[in-house]
């Protein structure tokens, strides 16, 4: 039997969702207490901002790799390798004294993400087809989406008084949850994987394969922009909100707002969208977004409440029709699902690392966010004129 003929593949699927909550935790648990760490770290903007992005720089440089690796030792060990790396990485957060300690505890979180994010949808690649493919999409990138409205909401509010306001034991508590989900997905998972041929044992072959097709150097790029202003603007968020006046739990509650909103858009976008439509519906996206961050940017109240909202609705839709769009790709299919993905995350971190220390940096000059969310809408404008070259 077919992996995508078996049961089990639900069960696979609730896994993964659970891997990518414990990612989406530690990935916006950072954005919350910015403002305490600033404080006791005695850290600039454009410090903050450089920590905010260490993790996607450190992704860079493992992405590629990571998916070739997964590629040829399967997804079971890969995931539960990568989720400990990113429990441990929450869990070292709790010693750092200074900008050195800190850059590095939250710059490992890069390369165990870069084994979960790589290989979720290698292990959807292998488990689904068809319709319930975009299905699964839709319903595993959810997990990052809870993961950081449980991280924003409650970070404040619940979990920073729990541990005697100690952003330390904070970080502490969210890593030894992820080891938590580790062992549930050591205990439970199934390997199933494609046999690998001599010929695909060359690392650099098989990326210089697939850079060279069309649609994959497209995708890449949309992937860096894309990446830039979801980290960028997002990870600023919550010190966006307490600069206009929110406290810091009102603040967090806020930038929540966005990842929830986001969370039924990876629902139903996905199998909703026609292969043929992509290209249209990612560059009236692209287009909505400028309007989102501006008016994210330049009103208050009710207003600017909506346009957070309808900033996560869009841009959380960009991320499951990439991918949709790159496993639809002849070139790509299951068998080198591993590798391009780690090809897509390789440049989309790129942006991940810049967008946040863009805005910091922007800060520091300027006074003040809005010159960063402008730099984002040029982005965004820039994934426009990219989407109507994409041939699908």
């Amino acid at each position: 039997m077919e992996p995508y003929q078996n049961r089990y593949r639900w069960v696979i699927l609730s896994l993964l969702w659970l891997l990518y909550v414990a990612f989406g935790l530690i990935n916006r648990a950072l954005a919350p207490l910015v403002t305490p760490i600033l404080k006791d770290l005695h850290l600039s903007y454009t410090q903050m901002g450089m920590i905010l992005g260490s993790w996607q720089l450190t992704y860079i440089f493992v992405a590629i790799l990571s998916g070739t690796l997964i590629d040829k030792w399967g997804v079971r060990r890969s995931l539960l390798a990568g989720a400990i790396i990113i429990g441990l990485s929450s869990a070292l957060r709790y010693f750092p004294m200074g900008f050195w300690t800190m850059l590095g505890a939250v710059a490992l979180f890069g390369v165990g993400g870069s084994m979960i994010s790589i290989g979720c949808p290698k292990a959807i690649s292998i488990w689904f087809r068809g319709k319930n493919q975009g299905t699964a999409v839709g319903i595993y990138l959810t997990g990052p989406q809870i993961g950081g409205i449980l991280a924003l909401s409650f970070t404040n509010s619940l979990v920073m008084p729990l541990t005697g306001n100690s952003w330390r034991y904070t970080f502490l508590v969210y890593g030894l949850l992820t080891f938590m989900i580790a062992s549930l997905w050591g205990f439970l998972s199934k390997d199933t994987e494609l046999p690998m041929s001599n010929e695909d044992a060359g690392i650099f072959a098989i990326f210089a394969r697939l850079i060279r097709v069309r649609n994959v150097q497209i995708v890449l790029i949309m992937g860096l922009l894309t990446f830039a202003i979801l980290h960028g603007f997002t990870n600023w968020l919550p010190k966006i909100l307490e600069s206009s006046g929110l406290s810091p739990a009102s603040a967090g509650f806020t930038a929540s707002l966005p990842i929830a909103a986001g969370i039924p858009s990876c629902l139903i976008f996905p199998s909703l969208v026609l292969p043929q439509s992509r290209g249209r519906f990612i560059s009236l996206s692209a287009l909505l977004t400028i309007v989102t961050l501006i008016l994210s940017m330049t009103t208050s109240g009710r207003v600017q409440l909506a346009g957070l909202i309808l900033f996560g609705i869009i841009i959380s839709s960009f991320f499951p029709i990439l991918t949709l769009i790159l496993m639809d790709i002849p070139e790509v299919g299951s068998r080198y699902m591993g590798a391009a993905a780690g090809m897509f995350f390789c440049f989309a971190e790129i942006g991940g690392c810049t967008g946040p220390w863009i805005m910091g940096a922007l800060f520091d000059v300027t006074g003040a966010f809005l010159a960063g969310a402008l730099f984002f809408a040029g982005l965004s404008l820039t994934t426009f004129f990219l989407s109507l070259h994409l041939k699908i």
